[in-house]
């Protein structure tokens, strides 16, 4: 067994304090501050009582300790291993002295080199094996830097200078490298090595024998850097060409505007034109395609000028601070971290020393916390800064109109111990943390619901686009559970292109898609974080249908009136009468009107509006009892009554203590009840029935008019109430004999009629 690990055990076994010749392990052991990678650690909380440096220490050590390799081999790895880490240790006093006599602890694997410099006990100075272990330290886990676009090649070039002078011949550091990376990486993940290990050995023999792999463009970069976000299903193609294309507008627009000539960038460029103009050589285009073919040129460019800065620079913990984020959201990052201008501070411009390294680390740190034990990412962090760049337009970043917000900003930064560092993150204000730190703290209490609207409010977040915080995944899985009793809409649609609105985790687009292959499902939802998860599942999954980011009352601003064959509200109209504020009140029959006649108006005659909704009971003066089969559940009504907001929750109790109440409360309760503390917070602020069978039609002719016939209209119990709350509650009569639950769910079809109908 190598001898570090040995020294590891005796530690554990309780040894204390470590042998004073192995100087590495006290500082990882003495470490008071958790300096790690956020994106691999389960749980924030249990950092308290571990030690998840010296942990991936021993696994590397492992690692090497179970590889066939010679004994010098062995010996030059645990050392570069032991010490590889170092710069995240020491005891805060330590890490302070460190710094003043200029260790980068910023940079951890040039923190390190340093720190052995210093503190390593081999006894030997200036050899030629100790330049060699010195140099791995230094350029330790860049290959793995390199494949994740983190680090360029030349990061790697003190290897190759190793061979060039002699120290080590080309075959030496090849057999060096790939058990070293094989360690760091494994360490990691057996199976991350496994799928990155032929391009290891590829790029290692490219340093090795000194060879290029060749300048990254920023797209290839960029792809690098969202690999993670690429397998969980981001398109980066059609992202990339998004971005870019806005660029380009803002380039065109202001040479436009200055009359000058397309700006051109360091690359070739051939100088076709773009739809009418002339390209550098002057020429128009000879066609339509040489046209295209100079229009991506020039956009590329654009995007390629915009993050030129980045070339050459290092970047730390981008994966962790920032995959949550769309890729506009990180250009737009990357942007503002190259700046030097308002927002930055002073240390930018101190010193005549170049940026080398831009660090997350900061950002990363604030952007994860525990939830219910599990690392998760702070939502509401994540919801804020979206907005903050979402309406961050890119022309404004740099400049003077970039739009102020008191609670939030951009910071960018240098530490007088690391010049060559540059450090970005957001701030928020301290009313602002306060009031995350509220609604952390709050949650799965009566007191989040108001805590969340606290926090829309301060920072105009819309409340029906953002009515989940931590389960959305899980409620949009939840959504997508609901296939069999959906199915039963297809049967009504007409038409070819079907509109199904907020259209959550996309069951519905899949059905349709599956079944009614003639026919083009689009959805429509309010939701960015709605839209950029089904994105992220067409992208995975292969899907034909398309998703758009609209507005549910003004249809005919997304879609051409009279070209809808169907529009599909599939539980959705509950949410917008119960979260769109109309006319400045929320439980408005009047969002509802609005809806339908969005529907209706771009329908085309023979057009269908399919609805599947809530529905309340006739007579609604009947009364029904509810008992509670476990006693403290009957804090769940009495929270229930004073939380619900969409009317009043009338409640009687008998002298034995069962609740008494109309049948639409009692059955408006029993939804949000069914649904658990979980959900409570959300579901306690929708109002899943608002008409009676009668009183919705009779709705339906009113707003509608003549042209709209109900052809469907059937309402019924939905399979899964009655089995979720038995064992809770027994629902009753007036006179307390048990009786089944009324029916909660309606399917309504109303068809346009007009000259010209649409075949089914």
């Amino acid at each position: 067994m190598l001898t570090s690990l040995k020294e590891i055990e005796a530690y554990r076994r309780g040894t204390e304090p470590p042998v004073p010749a192995y100087t590495w392990l006290r500082f990882l052991v003495s470490a008071e501050e958790r300096i790690v990678n956020l994106e691999r650690i389960r749980s924030i909380h249990e950092l308290a009582d571990a030690n998840p440096v010296l942990d991936y220490v021993e696994r590397t050590l492992r690692i090497l300790d179970g590889l066939k390799l010679s004994f010098w081999v062995k010996e030059i790895l645990e050392t570069v291993l032991v010490w590889s880490e170092t710069a995240k240790g020491g005891t805060v006093r330590q890490r302070m002295q460190w710094q003043a006599v200029g260790i980068n602890l910023f940079v951890h694997n040039i923190g390190s080199a340093q720190l052995f410099d210093r503190f390593n006990e081999t006894g030997e100075t200036g050899t030629d094996k100790l330049l060699v272990i010195r140099t791995l330290i230094e350029t330790h886990g860049l290959i793995g830097q390199y494949i994740r676009g983190e680090v360029p090649f030349e990061e790697n070039e003190p290897l190759t200078e190793i061979v060039k002078r002699g120290f080590l011949t080309p075959e030496e550091l090849h057999s060096l490298l790939i058990p070293l990376n094989h360690c760091i990486i494994g360490a990691v993940s057996p199976e991350l090595w496994s799928a990155v290990r032929s391009e290891v050995e590829e790029l290692t023999g490219h340093i090795s024998s000194g060879e290029q792999t060749g300048v990254w463009s920023v797209r290839e970069r960029l792809r690098k850097l969202r690999s993670g976000s690429i397998r969980r299903g981001e398109n980066f193609e059609a992202e990339y060409e998004k971005v870019a294309e806005a660029l380009e507008a803002i380039e065109l627009a202001q040479a436009d505007e200055a009359g000058e000539a397309m700006p051109q960038g360091g690359q070739v460029f051939v100088g076709e034109a773009l739809d009418g103009r002339t390209g550098e050589a002057g020429q128009p285009a000879r066609d339509k395609q040489a046209g295209h073919m100079g229009q991506a040129r020039y956009h590329g460019l654009a995007l390629e000028r915009a993050l030129q800065p980045l070339a050459g620079k290092t970047l730390w913990y981008v994966e962790s601070a920032l995959q949550e984020f769309s890729l506009e959201e990180v250009v737009k990052v990357f942007m503002l971290a190259l700046q030097t201008g308002a927002n930055a501070d002073s240390a930018m411009t101190m010193a005549d020393e170049p940026v080398h390294h831009i660090s997350f680390e900061r950002l990363m740190n604030a952007m994860y916390y525990d939830y219910k034990g599990v690392k998760k990412i702070n939502v509401y962090k994540k919801r804020i800064i979206e907005k903050f760049l979402r309406e961050l337009a890119f022309e404004h970043i740099g400049s003077s109109e970039a739009p102020v917000n008191p609670h939030l900003a951009y910071k960018v930064e240098r530490s007088p111990s690391s010049a060559d560092t540059v450090f970005f993150t957001f701030e928020f204000s301290a009313a602002a943390e306060k009031l995350i730190e509220f609604c952390m703290e709050a949650e799965k209490s009566p007191l989040y619901e108001k805590a969340v609207l606290l926090l829309f409010d301060l920072f105009e977040l819309r409340r029906d686009a953002y009515d989940r915080f931590h389960n959305e995944e899980e409620y949009l899985e939840t959504m997508n559970r609901t296939a069999d009793y959906k199915s039963v809409m297809l049967e009504f649609i007409t038409g070819e292109k079907v509109l199904d609105i907020g259209p959550g985790g996309g069951v519905m687009l899949d059905l349709i898609e599956q079944r009614l292959p003639d026919k083009q499902p689009v959805g429509i939802d309010i939701s960015t974080n709605v839209i950029e998860a089904l994105n992220r599942k067409k992208q995975l999954e292969g899907h034909r249908w398309e998703v758009l980011k609209g507005d549910a009352l003004n249809l005919k601003d997304y879609v051409h009136p009279g070209t809808v064959g169907t529009v599909i509200f599939s539980s959705i109209l509950h949410e917008l009468y119960s979260y769109i504020e109309w006319n400045g009140s929320r439980f408005n029959l009047d969002t509802v009107a609005a809806a339908l006649r969005s529907a209706f108006d771009v329908l085309a005659a023979g057009g269908r509006i399919i609805i599947r909704d809530g529905i309340m009971t006739e007579p609604v003066e009947m009364k029904r009892r509810i008992r509670f089969l476990v006693q403290e559940d009957k804090e769940w009504l009495l929270r229930y009554t004073g939380d619900f907001a969409g009317r009043q929750i009338q409640v009687e109790y008998a002298e034995n203590g069962d609740a008494v109440m109309p049948v639409n409360d009692a059955m408006e309760f029993l939804y949000t009840y069914t649904w658990g503390e979980e959900a409570y917070v959300h579901e306690v602020q929708e109002q899943f029935g608002y008409f009676t069978p009668s009183g919705y039609a009779d709705f339906i002719e009113k707003v509608l008019g003549p042209e709209a016939v109900i052809v469907e209209f059937r309402h019924f119990l939905q399979e899964g109430y009655t089995d979720a709350l038995a064992g809770k509650v027994v629902f009753m009569d007036e006179k307390g004999s048990p009786v089944p639950l009324p029916d909660s769910t309606c399917l309504i079809v109303i068809e346009k009629r007009g000259e010209t109908h649409l075949d089914n």
